[in-house]
């Protein structure tokens, strides 16, 4: 079960509703990774459920005001809201519990949405070498995917290197060794059962 989201305060007043007929426009994102999950709408009622309650309200001119997940349990769970330079629209960042797309993917923008930065761009390029492991490609990423031996060895090879680096002051070659590690580091995860959203719920609550 996910851990409870600590209520939010935000101040509707520094919203203008004006603008669009009684609607701001709400940017869903998802806390852990930045994916953007959603884009929707909500009024001021929308909104003050969603503090009200912790899980994200929103208004649809042919629904109506909404619950979201509170049919299919796909509930969106609320971190922090936002709002934009010109008080139109607001930033929602969220836990979500389960698809926020009605086709049921992770994001309505797709797959793409979930590689939001290079980190998740290089994990989810590892997890599909994972998944085509056959043992005959030339891939480095598979090689050591498939080779418990050469990973550990190169892990610790590139530990030792950006140490190195670091002893003699050399700030570029240890950018570039600390991109090798965690290059590394994040094959060894992945081929262990871990990922990189588990990596991101520990830093997460160790900054809490």
């Amino acid at each position: 079960m996910s851990e409870p989201v600590r209520a939010v305060v935000f101040d509707l007043d520094q919203l203008d509703f004006t603008k669009s007929g009684g609607l701001v426009t709400v940017v869903t994102q998802d806390v852990a990774n930045g994916a953007v999950l959603m884009v929707a709408h909500a009024d001021r009622e929308a909104l003050e459920y969603t503090l009200r309650t912790g899980e994200m309200h929103y208004r649809s001119r042919s629904r109506g005001l909404w619950h979201k997940g509170g049919t299919s349990g796909n509930v969106q769970r609320v971190v922090s809201l936002t709002a934009d330079c010109d008080a139109d629209a607001v930033l929602a960042r969220v836990v979500p519990d389960g698809p926020a797309c009605h086709n049921g993917t992770t994001s309505c923008f797709s797959e793409a949405a979930l590689q939001a930065d290079i980190f998740a761009t290089l994990d989810a390029t590892i997890t599909s070498r994972l998944q085509t492991t056959d043992g005959t490609s030339t891939s480095y990423t598979q090689r050591l995917l498939g080779d418990r031996n050469l990973r550990l060895k190169k892990l610790g090879e590139e530990a030792v290197e950006l140490a190195t680096a670091c002893v003699d002051g050399d700030v570029e070659r240890a950018t570039e060794e600390t991109a090798d590690l965690l290059y590394h580091a994040l094959v060894a995860l992945r081929a262990v059962g871990g990922s990189l959203d588990g990596v991101r719920a520990v830093l997460s609550s160790r900054a809490k």
